[in-house]
């Protein structure tokens, strides 16, 4: 008994100890996640009251009754881990305490953030390629979701840019030079820089950010400075400009020398940073002849060359900071003037210039707008390279002329077409030349004139809406060569009407015959090379008697039915009084090369031969020709008037025999034995 009663005690005191419980004490959630029903549920002895503890993560649970609630939504970014302290009490008393965690779990729910929106980085011209331009600390996205992996891209917005720079890796924002940065090329690149959270782009959930960057690019001193006008092989080299000019010898001209291309200047290679370019004479000046300004270039003379001579100055252009330099050579020839005068090569320039242009606007040249107007005059002695001639506008006070240039000098209130006098003045020899100038002052830009200059157009040429292409001398060219066709086109116009109607127009015995056929010819028989006439061939008149021509009425084409059988033939006239040249029977054109007679005629050639033209069959159907060219003998003669009595046509037959008849011979201006008869 007295064991037990011992043990008694502390087995009441063992129960009345016992406190709270609950089945788990350790739970997994993921963040965002709310839960409506209780955590876990808490068995609590008869007599006591469960609390919570002072270690319990603040705001996140509750109680209700016998229950544990969870009290707020779990978020990873703020509390990765939750603790519920539990406290059993009897009274003031703890009986039992107990801890439940809730382990917050990371969900992809936040986006990624970098640190900046647009990121302006200034890169010099000569950053060498491969370099680190943007370090990674500068670029690399924030994400509060830790366990996520940011993937970065990096795209294009100035084109080309993409190829310029890059990114080091896809989770290495580093921006990184590819390519020499050119500043004339591209003063600024825009860049678009995003990242990702997840590697599929389309993946759920899935959040990205992006930002802006402006690369600046900064010029470099890279290049030399560059006499202009230069030639261009690439975008960063520029292949010097010489100059040359002439100079009169035994004078000194006060102005500035005109140099071909054009004055000497140089600008600096490297746009951006336009250094300020200081010239001087570096060679070929030993005697002082030239001096040069510093600033502008220009070259002038120190004094008269007394003889021929000529000069190679090496002329240095330097940046004003001495950092570069570039030469180039001036070549000046002296030579001697015989005084001749200025011209110019045109007799009228034509200019234009807008409406409300102010004092010093330099008018454009018609032709082409978009260039001045440089009226130059010419000196035989110093083509193209003369520095003596100075120009002035005589008798236009809104213009004047600066060098080869006209300027306005008076603000320009009025439309239309102003014109002046340009004089060209040697102020070596003293000569003058003077030309025309037509500006044309209009509200817009006006179009081209229709007229080249010097062509003669008027001033409303330059009204004209056509868009001109072309030079004066390539109108002119072409103005010459439609002249020509044109000529020839009348040309053969006139040979093929000849060939075709020319038969109609010749007259024998009151008949109009048709066109004949080609014959042959014997080439011996050339003509007298008299000036031809397209007039009607008179009618034969007997000797004696004045030849009546008639006049030069086109005669019709023949009629296609068969003519009618001609009239018996006149009668053989007397024989010519001694001294005077007997008329042919034949029909003849005074004016016509060589004496043009009828192709039925056979006349007897005493100079050696005789030509006669055979028709087969009737006159006025189709006849072949068949001309020959035979020597002359005694024994033709009687076989030509056998001939012509034998002649089985019979409508031809009366004017041989006439023509062949006794008492005929040659004409006083017959054609010798080198002509062709027709």
């Amino acid at each position: 008994m007295g064991a037990w009663a011992l043990l008694l005690p502390l087995l009441l005191a063992a129960a009345q100890a016992q406190g709270c419980s609950v089945n788990q004490t350790l739970f997994e959630i993921e963040e965002n996640t709310v839960l409506s029903g209780p955590l876990v549920d808490i068995q609590v002895p008869e007599g006591q009251q469960v609390t919570l503890g002072p270690l319990t993560t603040l705001h996140a649970f509750r109680i209700e009754g016998n229950q544990l609630f969870l009290n707020v939504t779990p978020d990873y970014e703020d509390k990765t881990m939750l603790l519920a302290d539990l406290q059993c009490r009897r009274g003031d008393t703890v009986v039992a305490q107990l801890k439940v965690f809730v382990t917050v779990l990371d969900v992809n729910d936040n986006p990624p953030v970098f640190p900046f929106e647009v990121k302006r980085k200034e890169v010099p011209e000569d950053t060498k390629v491969n370099t680190i331009v943007i370090p990674q600390e500068e670029l690399a996205a924030t994400d509060l979701d830790k366990s996520d992996i940011l993937f970065y891209t990096l795209q294009e917005v100035t084109p080309g840019a993409g190829s310029v720079f890059s990114l080091v890796g896809t989770n290495l924002p580093a921006l990184r030079l590819d390519q020499p940065l050119d500043f004339d090329r591209s003063q600024h690149m825009t860049l678009l820089l995003r990242v990702r959270d997840t590697w599929e782009e389309n993946a759920v959930p899935s959040h990205s950010a992006t930002a802006t960057l402006v690369l600046e690019v900064q010029p470099a001193d890279l290049r030399p400075p560059w006499f202009l006008p230069c030639l261009y092989s690439d975008p960063h080299v520029c292949v010097q400009a010489q100059y040359h000019g002439a100079i009169p010898t035994g004078h000194k001209l006060p102005a500035p020398l005109i140099l071909r291309p054009g004055p000497i200047y140089a600008v600096d290679g490297d746009r951006g940073i336009n250094q300020r370019i200081i010239y001087s004479i570096l060679r070929g000046n030993e005697d002082g002849t030239f001096v040069i300004n510093a600033d502008s270039g220009n070259l002038t003379m120190a004094k008269s060359i007394p003889s021929p001579k000529t000069f190679l100055l090496l002329v240095k252009g330097e940046q004003e900071d001495q950092a570069r330099y570039a030469v180039t050579q001036v070549t000046v020839e002296a030579r001697a003037a015989a005084g001749s005068l200025p011209r110019f090569p045109e007799g009228l320039y034509r200019g234009t210039v807008a409406l409300g242009s102010g004092v010093g606007v330099t008018v454009q040249d018609a032709a082409d707008p978009s260039q001045p107007l440089r009226i130059q005059a010419q000196d035989p002695e110093f083509p193209d390279l003369n520095s003596a001639i100075t120009y002035r506008i005589t008798n236009n006070s809104n213009f004047r002329m600066d060098g080869e240039a006209v300027l306005t000098a008076a603000p320009l209130v009025r439309a239309g077409v102003f014109y002046a006098e340009v004089q060209a003045n040697n102020t070596v020899t003293g000569g003058t030349a003077t030309t025309v100038l037509e500006i044309q002052v209009s509200e817009q830009e006006p179009p081209p004139p229709t007229g080249s200059p010097g062509a003669g157009g008027g001033a409303g040429d330059s009204g004209h809406g056509e868009d001109q292409r072309f030079s004066a001398l390539e109108m002119g060219v072409l103005g010459g060569v439609l002249g020509a066709l044109l000529l020839l086109a009348l040309l053969a116009l006139g040979i093929l009407v000849h060939k075709h109607y020319g038969p109609g127009f010749q007259c024998c015995s009151s008949h109009v015959l048709k066109p004949q056929p080609y014959g042959f010819d014997n080439k011996a028989f050339l003509p007298d090379h008299r000036e031809p006439s397209w007039s009607p061939a008179p009618s034969p008149v007997p000797s004696g008697t004045p030849a009546q021509v008639p006049p030069a009425t086109p005669v019709p084409s023949p009629p296609t039915t068969p003519l009618p059988a001609p009239p018996p033939p006149p009668a053989p006239p007397s024989p010519p009084s001694p001294g005077q040249a007997p008329e042919s029977s034949a029909a003849r054109d005074e004016d016509g090369p060589a004496g043009v007679r009828s192709i039925l005629t056979k006349e007897r050639r005493p100079e050696g031969g005789y030509k006669a033209v055979w028709f087969g069959g009737n006159i006025g159907a189709e006849a072949d020709v068949v001309v020959i060219n035979a020597p002359f003998s005694d024994a033709d003669d009687a076989d030509g008037a056998g001939d012509s009595g034998s002649d089985s046509g019979g409508d031809s037959s009366g004017d041989e025999g006439a023509d062949a008849g006794p008492g005929w011979g040659p004409r006083a201006d017959a054609p010798g034995t080198d002509s062709t008869y027709i």
